[in-house]
């Protein structure tokens, strides 16, 4: 094929991913994120490629005539349209192996500061309360119950890494058994009940759908003991923000942190900032240098769909 195929992209990426393209496609690169700005910028491209910023709404979708692949820099669809784009013919891929570890990585992380109360430790020793090694006692994550909300790659590898590093229980809700995760991991399905009742730390790794949209909430937190903490890794809206702000002033919970929030960017004024048993952190945990090279590679799939290929990792 003699012409160049056109692709727009809502944000940059890894140039590792980039030079895959420009090989055989002229890429542009989105003006806002605004829809009408998008529908005039979509109205000729063969390609559409999402991060974490923006929609691929119906009428994008239905504004691009020669539109034939939508690529997910990443794990999560809520931004995409499904629904549409399958009944327009545009094939959706992704990234689903890309940053399993890095987030994985990253609840770890945040565990560990609220555990080891080192985001408090670190304020005290830059004002020279080197006394603070005495009042801030921490607890250890060697031997406690993980409970993970959505057992998928994520989940998995989150549990994998408490199970070998810190010998966790792991306890997972979701609505599909994983047989050969439990054997692995010695890890049992449970109600969600069971779960919040019986984790010293959940992590949220559920994806963001009607029916999990505001899933963690008074009623469920009102289960875990005083002891626990809890962990947000998948999306802001599925827990509702005022109800763990609740539980963390009236000290319901030992702690809480966070890479997502309900509305992004989170602003300073937010109340989870007022607490000192929250940790934070702004929507990074997959901005590693390798899971950015690997989700930089929807570039492959994108290409294979526009080359009349099967593309490895597609939604549909």
């Amino acid at each position: 094929m003699g012409s160049r195929f056109k692709i727009l992209l809502y944000e940059s990426m890894h140039h590792e991913g980039t030079e895959l393209l420009e090989k055989k496609c002229d890429l542009i690169y989105s003006k806002s994120y605004d829809e009408k700005d998008l529908i005039v910028q979509a109205a000729d491209v063969d390609a559409i490629i999402i991060r974490a910023n923006g929609s691929v709404t119906k009428a994008i979708i239905e504004s691009g005539a020669k539109l034939k692949v939508i690529g997910r820099h990443g794990v999560g669809l809520d931004a995409i349209d499904l629904e549409a784009a399958k009944k327009n013919g545009v094939k959706v891929v992704y990234t689903p192996m890309a940053n399993k570890e890095s987030v994985a990585e990253h609840f770890v992380g945040l565990a560990l500061m609220l555990a080891k109360k080192m985001r408090l430790a670190d304020i005290a020793l830059r004002d020279g309360r080197w006394q603070a090694r005495y009042e801030l006692i921490g607890t250890e994550i060697y031997g406690k119950t993980l409970g993970v909300l959505g057992f998928g790659r994520i989940g998995r590898q989150t549990a994998r890494i408490c199970k070998n590093g810190f010998d966790m229980k792991i306890l997972y809700y979701d609505q599909m058994d994983y047989p050969e995760a439990e054997v692995e991991l010695n890890a049992k399905r449970v109600d969600e009940r069971t779960l919040f009742s019986n984790a010293d730390f959940i992590s949220i790794n559920l994806p963001l759908l009607p029916e999990t949209r505001h899933f963690v909430n008074s009623e469920r937190l009102h289960f875990m003991k005083p002891t626990a903490f809890l962990i947000n890794m998948a999306r802001g809206p599925i827990w509702n923000e005022a109800d763990v702000v609740k539980a963390l002033e009236d000290k319901r919970i030992a702690g809480a942190g966070s890479d997502v929030y309900e509305i992004e960017p989170i602003t300073p004024d937010n109340p989870l900032f007022k607490l000192e048993n929250f940790v934070g952190t702004p929507h990074m945990s997959a901005h590693t240098e390798e899971s950015m090279i690997r989700m930089s590679m929807v570039a492959r799939d994108v290409l294979a769909v526009l080359e009349g290929r099967e593309p490895e990792f597609a939604v549909f």
